[in-house]
């Protein structure tokens, strides 16, 4: 049998597949389905220091071979989360990723601080999000406030600090850098690509927010080159994840050099999809005769 397990961070994952935040609610609806402890983790909806109630409808528009999505990040903020959800959270049986998002770098912080008492394993850090201080400029995408978030979140967090890349910064790689230097534990990429969906007939964006970011199959390339090249670059581990819909797909982000890998579109489309590529990422690791499927990690042959 081959061993599944995976070390991250200091830590041992049951298997390297976690489920991506935003897809999978807060785990533990999906309860109903499948048995949400064999996961290697789970990364939570995000979390902010307030409330938020998100975009309007529409929120998600189908395109060929994936979706635009733009939920903005509707959640019922730190404290009642803490206070409805979190008993329930520690009783999934595996890893706990919270997704922390913001509009200055003080609500990051705020909500690590509160977080950190807990059960929650990992923080992930979303630095998708405008910081309203600097005129909306997003974080992930500016190297100077990418690394100042990282600081001063990795100065506040008692657990293990993975910092989100988005597809947009134009230079991942210089992004990834930066916030390795500024502190990062680990990255996590990618995050959706900037897109939007319309409607012709009607002479309208699908979406209410006019536009949103595209995730699912048509982005596994995109995101397979960018895994590839910041994995090559920095000297700390990386999730790996974008149109994951198989196990194949998932040992290909490994071979890219990811340590783990983020199933998201996929659990939208079938609820049963991450303990299905569990099982297929299983079968592939033993029908390449590999004693551990950690050592697909950076086994690409170039």
């Amino acid at each position: 049998m081959i061993n599944m397990q995976v070390g991250f961070c200091g830590k041992t994952l049951k298997n390297p597949v976690i489920a991506a935040s935003g897809t999978f609610a807060f785990g533990t609806q999906h309860g109903w389905f499948i048995d949400v402890s064999r996961l290697g983790g789970i990364a939570l909806k995000s979390l902010t220091r307030e409330k938020r109630i998100g975009n309007a409808p529409p929120r998600i528009a189908e395109t060929p071979s994936g979706i635009v999505n733009s939920v903005g990040l509707q959640n019922p903020g730190i404290e009642a989360f803490l206070e409805s959800e979190l008993e329930k959270v520690e009783s999934l049986g595996t890893a706990l990723f919270a997704n922390v998002a913001g509009s200055t770098v003080d609500d990051y912080v705020s909500v690590i601080e509160r977080l950190n008492g807990t059960a929650i394993d990992f923080y992930e850090l979303n630095i998708s999000c405008p910081n309203v201080k600097e005129g909306g400029v997003s974080f992930g995408t500016d190297e100077r406030l990418a690394s100042e978030c990282v600081r001063r979140c990795k100065d506040a967090a008692k657990k293990p600090l993975i910092v989100k890349l988005t597809p947009a910064a134009g230079d991942v790689v210089r992004i990834a850098k930066a916030v390795r230097d500024a502190g990062a534990d680990a990255l996590s990429l990618i995050n959706t690509v900037p897109a939007m969906a319309v409607d012709a007939r009607r002479k309208r964006p699908i979406l209410g927010n006019v536009t949103g970011g595209l995730s699912g199959p048509c982005i596994k390339p995109i995101a397979l080159k960018m895994v590839y090249d910041v994995s090559r670059a920095v000297d700390i581990p990386v999730i790996g994840m974008g149109g994951i819909m198989t196990g194949e797909d998932a040992a290909e982000f490994m071979l890219c050099g990811a340590s783990a890998v983020m199933t998201g579109t996929a659990n939208l489309l079938d609820p049963h999809a991450p303990i299905r590529i569990i099982d297929e990422l299983e079968a592939f690791g033993e029908a390449m005769r590999l004693n551990d499927i950690s050592a697909l990690t950076g086994a690409l042959e170039v």
